[in-house]
């Protein structure tokens, strides 16, 4: 009982985290591993409470205005092909090479949110259109969650400041939208394959609901102010975490 009150509020944290600036993974996996779950029940159990708190954020922006469902339709769609993609194959192939990748992009996204004009809460220019976007980054992005999965919520954040040009609570709004779709899909595997310990994984989900309605009513209130901080110290967490192991 001790064990699973410490993995609630674990999860409680990591949602809170996870709706902001992404990266909640670094925080419930570690904490499944050290509580005495192997890696691949680890991996299932975490997709089952996280998909309760990006659903959770998901909502919350959609009722706030920060997420165009009806635009994201495409998007949505390739996302969860792709993440269905990348968790097929990552069975068949050493991920290895982006162990050692990703780090690197995850600290230059840091310095970008840090040091960018145009981070804002205001929308900006648009360089490609949502039919592009969603062909590149929803299937692009959604096969790496399916693949190897950490920092997936930056990178969908990064490329709608970038590329579509969203003020950064809208582009984390949409973000969530995307997360829960490549978790849902994978979570579909992993439930199929009978890795997912769910009396563990629905406690946590619970803790996830909650955090994620505190961290996404937090965005919306406080805006950029608060999502850059947190978007910067969690890439470099998350790149520290992937270097150093």
């Amino acid at each position: 009982m001790e064990l699973l009150l410490a993995l609630f509020i674990v999860a409680i944290i990591a949602g809170w985290v996870d709706s902001i600036g992404g990266g909640g993974g670094l925080i419930s996996i570690p904490a499944l591993l050290w509580a005495g779950f192997l890696p691949l029940e680890a991996l299932a159990t975490n997709k089952l409470q996280a998909s309760f708190g990006s659903s959770t954020a998901a909502i919350n922006y959609t009722r706030h205005g920060l997420v165009d469902v009806s635009g994201q339709k495409l998007a949505v769609g390739l996302t969860f092909l792709g993440s269905v993609c990348g968790t097929l194959l990552v069975q068949q192939i050493d991920s290895s090479l982006l162990e050692k990748a990703i780090p690197v992009l995850l600290m230059l996204f840091a310095l970008y949110f840090l040091f960018s004009p145009n981070i804002s809460d205001l929308d900006k220019h648009q360089v490609i259109s949502p039919a592009t976007f969603a062909t590149t980054v929803g299937f692009g992005v959604g096969f790496y969650d399916g693949f190897f999965g950490p920092g997936t919520g930056t990178f969908f954040t990064m490329s709608y400041v970038a590329l579509l040009g969203y003020g950064l609570p809208k582009a984390t709004g949409n973000t969530k939208l995307l997360n829960f779709t490549s978790n849902f899909a994978s979570l579909l595997f992993f439930a199929l394959s009978g890795h997912i310990v769910w009396a563990v994984g629905l406690v946590m989900g619970v803790g996830q609901m909650i955090g994620s309605y505190i961290g996404s009513h937090m965005a919306v209130r406080h805006g950029t102010r608060l999502i850059r901080p947190v978007l910067v110290v969690v890439s470099v967490l998350m790149s520290l975490k992937l270097l150093l192991g």
